[in-house]
């Protein structure tokens, strides 16, 4: 009984009082290792309970399985609840859980790209506060969905939350023909826009699925190099850059004619946060995650569930 109630004291002091291992053993006249003893016991027998309030519905054992499975910095999951309802109700949720997490990250040292996505948009219209910083759009934006999302004014609502300058792309994100991107990529604005690239420190991107109304580009490329493309076997695509199932870089035709940062400059970024949800495309996330693009993921439980399945399978 007398283990239990020092126990009870000790753990007290370590959890609500704060004080230090070595404070407490010195107040109690034993060794830190005793304390340390003290402590575990604590716990193992219920005296205490450690409880976490997250201040988003994130699920913390999923999220930290996923974080695991692919070796991320981070990784954040909305719980079942939170996943659960129409997408646009989960787009939200996504985006607002990445808006605070780029308001705690970003500094006044950063450069922050972002990529064109509904869900980027959706992170966008909720930020509230970023410290004072360059945002470069990372791509062109898809002209027939453009009027509802208004993402042609994303990057420079960010900037004006920011502060900083704004370094956007006038331009559409797929082109016609090779020639019709390099003359828009010599273009003043464009120009300097891709010039911000290599400056990059943190990026903000959507994962899409190479399927029917899951990627930026698939519905707005014909249907026969779609079907190329799907038979060179692409899975995924970010900014308008695809990857195959194992995370390869793909070279297709697509790369000569979108308005885009091309792969190579998108794996050099320092933190990648790529944002993608709903079932339909966890197999494109665990591509995406294979190819060691992403450092901070941020999901939903069913596609969380999907790729770790992929992955241990």
């Amino acid at each position: 009984m007398l283990d239990g109630l020092t126990a009870t004291l000790v753990a007290h002091r370590f959890y609500v009082l704060g004080q230090s291992k070595i404070e407490i053993a010195a107040d109690f006249g034993i060794s830190r290792f005793k304390v340390a003893r003290l402590i575990d016991a604590a716990l193992s027998q219920g005296l205490v309970r450690v409880e976490f309030a997250p201040p988003a519905p994130v699920d913390v054992r999923l999220s930290d399985e996923l974080r695991s499975a692919y070796g991320l910095r981070q990784a954040f999951v909305l719980n079942r609840a939170a996943s659960t309802g129409p997408r646009p109700q989960v787009r939200r949720q996504i985006g607002a859980f990445a808006a605070q997490l780029l308001s705690e990250t970003v500094t006044e040292d950063d450069v922050v790209g972002l990529s064109w996505a509904r869900s980027v948009n959706a992170m966008a219209a909720a930020v509230r506060r970023l410290p004072k910083c360059p945002i470069v759009q990372l791509c062109g934006v898809q002209a027939g969905m453009d009027m509802r999302d208004r993402s042609v004014e994303t990057v420079r609502h960010v900037a004006e939350v920011s502060g900083g300058d704004a370094y956007p792309i006038y331009g559409p994100l797929v082109l016609p023909d090779r020639r019709t991107t390099e003359i828009l990529r010599r273009q003043p604005g464009i120009a300097e826009t891709f010039a911000q690239f290599p400056r990059l420190t943190k990026a903000v991107v959507s994962i899409g699925a190479w399927l029917p109304g899951e990627s930026t580009v698939y519905d707005a490329v014909s249907p026969a190099e779609r079907e190329a493309i799907t038979a060179r076997g692409a899975r995924a695509e970010v900014a308008a850059r695809l990857f195959d199932g194992e995370g390869k870089p793909l070279s297709t035709g697509l790369a000569h004619h979108v308005l885009a940062i091309d792969t190579a400059e998108l794996l050099k970024v320092p933190e990648v946060i790529a944002l993608g949800y709903t079932a339909p495309k966890a197999e494109a996330i665990d591509a995406v995650l294979r190819s060691g693009l992403v450092s901070t993921l941020i999901t939903d439980t069913p596609a969380a569930e999907g790729a770790l399945r992929l992955r241990q399978g």
